[in-house]
C-alpha cells in the first residue's frame, strides 16, 4: 500500500489538497481532525495536557483557542505540545492504516502541518509539501478560525517557512491560483503522476 504524506503551513490548502485524493479511493487521514476527536474523548491526553499548561477547559473540555493561544506565539511550548499529542496521533493513524489494508486498501493519506518534525514523516513513502503566499494563508486562516489578522499571522511566523518544505518534500504543490477550483486541477495533475495515472504533470 502506498502511504502519501502532505504538509505544509496553515492556511497553505492542505485541506483541499487532500480532498483530491477522495477522487483516487484514498484513505484521508487529517490529523488536525484526528487530534480534535482524540482531544474530546481521550482522558489520558487532557491529563498530560492539563498537567504541563494548567487549566485550559471550557465546560468539561479542552479549550483549543486557548491552548492555542499559550503555544503559537512560543515555539518551545508548541514543541511540547507536539510531542505530547504525537503519541496519541500515531496510534490513531495506525490503526486506521491497518484496517484499511485489511479491507483492501492501495492509497491511505496522511494531513500533517508537521509530519517532518514528528518523525510521521518517516512512514511515508511519498511526502508533498503544500506552499501558498502568506497574505492568502492569513485571509484562509482569519476566516476558517474566525480569528484577527494578527493571530492568524502570530500563527504562520510560528510554523516552518516555505524553504524548509523545499528542502525536506519530495514534491511541492504551490497554491498561487485565484480559485480552489484551480488549485484543486493542479493537484490532480500531482496525484495522477505520483499514482502512475500519467507520465507527466503540467
Amino acid at each position: 500500500m502506498l502511504v502519501i504524506g502532505i504538509t505544509g503551513g496553515t492556511g497553505s490548502g492542505k485541506t483541499t489538497a487532500l480532498s483530491v485524493f477522495k477522487e483516487f479511493d484514498a484513505l484521508l487521514l487529517d490529523c488536525d481532525v484526528l487530534y480534535h476527536e482524540i482531544l474530546e474523548r481521550n482522558a489520558s491526553l487532557k491529563s498530560e495536557l492539563t498537567a504541563h499548561f494548567g487549566d485550559i477547559s471550557k465546560n468539561g473540555t479542552i479549550d483549543r483557542q486557548k491552548l492555542g493561544e499559550l503555544v503559537f506565539n512560543d515555539p518551545a511550548q508548541l514543541l511540547i505540545l507536539n510531542t505530547i499529542t504525537h503519541k496519541y496521533i500515531s496510534e490513531e493513524i495506525n490503526k486506521k492504516i491497518a484496517q484499511w489494508k485489511d479491507r483492501g486498501g492501495k492509497l491511505a493519506v496522511i494531513d500533517a502541518a508537521a509530519l517532518i518534525e514528528s518523525g510521521r514523516g518517516d512512514d511515508c513513502d511519498i511526502i508533498i509539501g503544500v506552499t501558498a503566499p502568506a497574505e492568502d494563508r492569513a485571509a484562509r486562516v482569519m476566516i476558517r478560525d474566525g480569528i484577527t489578522r494578527k493571530q492568524a499571522e502570530a500563527r504562520i511566523k510560528s510554523q516552518q517557512p516555505d524553504s524548509f518544505y523545499e528542502d525536506n518534500c519530495d514534491h511541492i504543490i504551490k497554491n498561487i491560483y485565484s480559485t480552489s477550483a484551480e488549485f484543486k486541477n493542479k493537484c490532480r495533475e500531482y496525484v495522477n503522476v505520483i499514482t502512475g495515472g500519467e507520465e507527466n504533470a503540467g
